[in-house]
C-alpha cells in the first residue's frame, strides 16, 4: 500500500544526497576564504556607514522592501521527477499528505534567508530607531514567518493554475502587498498596515478559491518548476565539479556573439578560439555570471572609501570570476565531435587561456573605470595595473594546473 510519508522520506533522502554531493565541492577552501574576506570587509564598512546614517534615510522602506521580497519568494520544492508524470498520476488523490510535507520542507529550508536578512538588517533597524528595542524586532521577524507561510501556500495554490498571465498578476499583487505591509508596519502606520494585511488575506482566500475550482494538479508545471530550480543549482555546481545532470541552456545574443568573434580569423588553428567565445556568450550562464560579478564588484568598490580595500575587492572579484569561468573547459565534454577536430591538441588549451586572459583585462579595465568616476587617478592606475598583472599570473600559472 502506498504510504505518502515513507515516499516523502525516500525522496528527501535522495534529494539531500544529491545536494551534498556537490555542496562539498562548492564550499571549498578557496571560496570560503574569499567569502570570509568579503563578508568581513562589508561588515566593517556597513558599521561605519551606520554611524553616519542620516535622520531622513528611508530605512523603513529599505527593510520593508527586502523583507517583502523575501517572503514573496516562496517556491515549493515538490521533489518531483519527470517520470512522476506517468507513474504518480494515478496516485494523485493519495498525495495530499505528501505535498503538505513538501510545503513544510520548503518553509524550513528557506528560513536561512530570513535569518541572514534579519541579522544583516538588525543594525540598520536599531540605528534608525524603528522600534522599541529588541522585542519590537522579534515581532517583525514573527510577522515575517507568518507571511512566509502564507506566501508558500498561495504559491502552491497558484501552481494549479495553468494560465501564466493569471499567475503573474497574482504574484505582482502579492509582492506589492507584502512590501507595503512591512513598510508601513516598520514606519509605525499600523492602520494602513492593517488595511494592507486585510487585502492580503483577501487575496489569499481568492487564491484558495481559484485553486479549488481547478480540475487537478498541473503535473507538468510542478515538474518544470522543480527541475528548473535543480538546473539552477547544477549550473552553480558545474563551476566547481563535473555535473552530468546539467542541461545546457542556449542564449541567442547574436550581437554579443559577433562582438566577441569578429576578430577571430577564419583559420583551422583558431577553431577553439571561435568555439569558446560562442560558448562564453551563448552556453550556460558564463556571460551573465561575468556581468553580474562585474556590476556587483563595481558597486561595492564605489561605496568603499579606502583605496587599498577597494583594490583588494577588485582582485577578489577578478579571482571569483576567472575561477568560475574555468568551467568552460568541460562545457563540451559530452560532445564527441571535439575529439575529431583536425587541429593540434594544444590549441584547445591555448584558446581557453587566451579568452580568459582577455576577459581578465576587460574586467580589470571596467573596474578601474569606477575609480575614474570618483576622480581617483592613482586608484585607476593601480587598479588597472594590479588587475592585469593578477589576471596574467592567474591565467598563466594557476589555470593550467587546474585543467590537469
Amino acid at each position: 500500500m502506498f504510504n505518502p510519508e515513507i515516499f516523502f522520506k525516500q525522496r528527501l533522502t535522495d534529494h539531500m544526497k544529491e545536494m551534498n554531493r556537490y555542496l562539498r565541492y562548492i564550499f571549498n577552501q578557496h571560496l570560503l576564504i574569499a567569502m570570509l574576506f568579503l563578508i568581513s570587509g562589508l561588515a566593517f564598512y556597513y558599521q561605519q556607514w551606520l554611524e553616519t546614517l542620516a535622520p531622513d534615510f528611508p530605512a523603513a522602506l529599505l527593510i520593508g522592501a527586502v523583507f517583502g521580497l523575501l517572503v514573496s519568494y516562496s517556491p515549493v520544492r515538490t521533489l518531483l521527477k519527470e517520470a512522476d508524470l506517468v507513474f504518480l498520476l494515478p496516485l494523485e488523490p493519495k498525495l495530499h499528505r505528501y505535498f503538505k510535507l513538501t510545503i513544510g520542507y520548503s518553509f524550513f529550508t528557506q528560513l536561512y534567508m530570513i535569518i541572514v536578512a534579519a541579522a544583516a538588517l538588525a543594525p540598520l533597524f536599531f540605528a534608525a530607531n524603528l522600534g522599541d528595542g529588541f522585542t519590537a524586532y522579534l515581532l517583525v521577524i514573527a510577522v515575517m514567518l507568518i507571511f512566509k507561510l502564507w506566501n508558500l501556500h498561495m504559491n502552491w495554490w497558484m501552481l494549479k493554475v495553468r494560465n501564466a498571465n493569471i499567475r503573474r498578476i497574482e504574484q505582482t499583487c502579492r509582492v506589492v502587498l507584502n512590501v507595503g505591509c512591512f513598510w508601513f508596519f516598520l514606519r509605525g502606520d499600523l492602520i494602513i498596515a492593517g488595511v494592507l494585511t486585510v487585502l492580503f488575506v483577501a487575496l489569499l482566500l481568492a487564491d484558495f478559491s481559484i485553486s479549488r475550482k481547478q480540475g487537478g494538479l498541473a503535473w507538468d508545471l510542478l515538474i518544470e518548476k522543480d527541475q528548473a530550480r535543480m538546473q539552477a543549482f547544477y549550473r552553480i555546481a558545474n563551476q566547481f565539479a563535473d555535473v552530468p545532470h546539467l542541461k545546457t541552456k542556449v542564449h541567442k545574443l547574436q550581437a554579443v556573439v559577433n562582438l566577441f568573434t569578429r576578430r577571430v580569423k577564419f583559420e583551422q588553428k583558431y577553431t577553439y578560439d571561435y568555439l569558446f567565445r560562442v560558448t562564453f556568450v551563448r552556453g550556460g550562464d558564463y556571460f551573465g555570471l561575468f556581468l553580474r560579478l562585474t556590476i556587483l564588484s563595481g558597486v561595492i568598490i564605489y561605496f568603499i572609501p579606502n583605496l587599498w580595500v577597494q583594490l583588494a575587492f577588485a582582485l577578489l572579484f577578478l579571482y571569483l570570476t576567472l575561477f568560475q569561468l574555468i568551467g568552460m573547459w568541460k562545457h563540451h565534454r559530452t560532445i564527441a565531435w571535439m575529439d575529431l577536430y583536425p587541429v593540434a591538441e594544444g590549441t584547445r588549451k591555448r584558446a581557453l587561456l587566451s579568452l580568459l586572459q582577455q576577459l581578465a583585462i576587460i574586467q580589470a579595465v571596467l573596474l578601474s573605470l569606477v575609480f575614474l568616476l570618483q576622480a581617483d587617478v592613482l586608484g585607476f592606475v593601480l587598479a588597472l595595473a594590479a588587475g592585469i598583472a593578477f589576471g596574467f599570473v592567474f591565467v598563466r600559472m594557476y589555470v593550467p594546473k587546474r585543467l590537469k
